[in-house]
């Protein structure tokens, strides 16, 4: 696969992500996959989502979790109900995460990701200590099927980030780089964070946002917008990964489920974006 593959995150039964005909269509090549239901995690799926990835030219670069129960409805919501850190059904999470783990072997997937949730500031406090003994549990049984973890961004400060990654000590995890989570959660400007985290970055998402109200980030939702129309700017994003050696794919995320319509138009729109800002800056 040559440098900076077009991506775009996709779903087969469950999630957020395209249906699997648009990225046909569209000729993309590559995509990050919402794990599907625990029912149809099976082989026979895998074998039959793989022929259609075949058929299709379509390489899976990623796999990530959700669960049910999480809710993005507004910021407090979203600290209360993903990812692992949400005490009441962090054990169960992880197993399951274990088992997205199990069903991207089967995929030959060799990267896992997932929203780990808003892990706490208090890091002396149990909940964080428990998160990371979990945390650590799942990268070895992530490790043990060739694989390694992938942290999204936006919740955390890219300090904040960075600590924890330093404190789980494990040689697996890594991160997915989201820039506009980093403006609708308020969390940092996205190229700034970009260069601090840099080394850790072994997946990205192409997404574009708009700031929350001044004196309101990190209370209120940014918006997401089309790629291309919001603060984050795309040609000094692109610019920063090439300087910081990323490879990788450009796997756009549109999240606007609701409107497959004017998602498939905006990726469409992001495909053509990134197809000339790659020649512009690759040559």
């Amino acid at each position: 696969m040559s440098k900076w593959p077009i991506g775009v995150f996709a779903s087969v039964d469950a999630g957020l992500g395209v249906n699997f005909e648009v990225v046909k269509e569209l000729g993309i090549p590559s995509i990050q996959l919402h794990a599907p239901h625990k029912n149809t995690r099976t082989q026979e799926a895998a074998t039959a989502f793989l022929e259609k990835c075949a058929d299709a030219g379509v390489t899976i670069t990623c796999v990530f979790g959700g669960f049910d129960g999480e809710s993005y409805a507004d910021i407090a919501t979203t600290a209360r109900t993903v990812g692992l850190v949400p005490e009441d059904t962090r054990a169960a999470r992880m197993q399951e995460m274990k088992e997205i783990s199990d069903f991207a072997k089967l995929l030959g997937v060799d990267a896992v990701g997932l929203h780990i949730g808003f892990v706490p500031e208090d890091t002396a406090s149990d909940s964080y200590q428990n998160l990371l003994t979990i945390t650590r549990e799942l990268l070895d049984h992530v490790k043990a099927n060739g694989q390694n973890l992938h942290l999204e961004t936006g919740q955390e400060t890219a300090d904040h980030l960075l600590h924890f990654i330093d404190a789980v000590a494990r040689d697996n995890l890594y991160i997915n780089f989201d820039p506009a989570n980093m403006i609708l959660y308020g969390t940092g400007e996205p190229i700034e964070a970009l260069k601090k985290v840099g080394k850790h970055v072994r997946s990205i998402h192409c997404k574009d946002g708009t700031w929350a109200a001044e004196g309101r980030r990190g209370l209120d939702w940014g918006c997401e917008v089309a790629l291309g129309e919001g603060d984050v700017g795309m040609e000094a994003y692109l610019r920063t990964l090439h300087e910081l050696g990323y490879d990788g794919p450009l796997t756009i995320e549109r999240e606007i489920p609701e409107d497959p319509v004017q998602q498939k138009a905006d990726i469409g729109k992001a495909v053509a974006l990134l197809e000339d800002l790659r020649a512009k800056i690759l040559g």
